[in-house]
């Protein structure tokens, strides 16, 4: 950590609980897709913040910084369901192209997103929602570029396959 930053406290924590709660629970919520799991995740966030902070190898806490952890508490979250997933169906390929229209309902892509394996749904928010390039979403999923690369297009390629079996193809 080149030049040393100030350590934060709980008590610097505590000082910005309200106005930071809302912010983290409203990244994690579209994310993950369901209210139960926003509302844990958020906790593991919070308590994540403490134990840093106890252990005084945290920063004066600002809203950014618990957003990377909740951006880590996701992370973390999907890896735990690809593992438990693992056990069952594996994924055949599907098609490479990807010129499919943008335009579709967000409320039916998280109805998709939430069918798709762990990985790919991860893939997918760190990548579309997140804005992260590649080599971003490789990092924080813990694969190489490639098959990050990968990833994202057998993930694409699901999701779009999935939505036209659900909701037809209009376009």
């Amino acid at each position: 950590m080149g030049s040393h930053e100030a350590t934060g406290s709980v008590d610097d924590l505590v000082a910005i609980y309200r106005p930071a709660l809302p912010q983290v629970y409203g990244y994690l919520l579209p994310r993950c897709g369901g209210v139960a799991l926003a509302e844990d995740l958020t906790a593991e966030t919070f308590m994540a913040a403490v134990n840093g902070l106890e252990r005084g190898a945290a920063p004066v806490p600002t809203v950014s910084w618990l957003i990377g952890i909740a951006r880590h508490k996701l992370v973390d979250h999907w890896r735990r369901l690809e593992r438990e997933q693992r056990s069952l169906a594996s994924a055949g390929g599907d098609e490479i192209d990807d010129p499919w229209p943008e335009v579709v309902q967000a409320d039916a892509i998280h109805a998709v997103l939430s069918r798709l394996p762990a990985f790919q749904r991860a893939a997918l928010v760190l990548r579309y929602l997140d804005g992260l390039s590649v080599s971003e979403v490789a990092a924080c999923v813990g694969r190489s570029l490639h098959a990050t690369e990968t990833l994202l297009v057998r993930a694409r390629s699901a999701l779009r396959r999935i939505y036209l079996e659900e909701y037809g193809d209009d376009g």
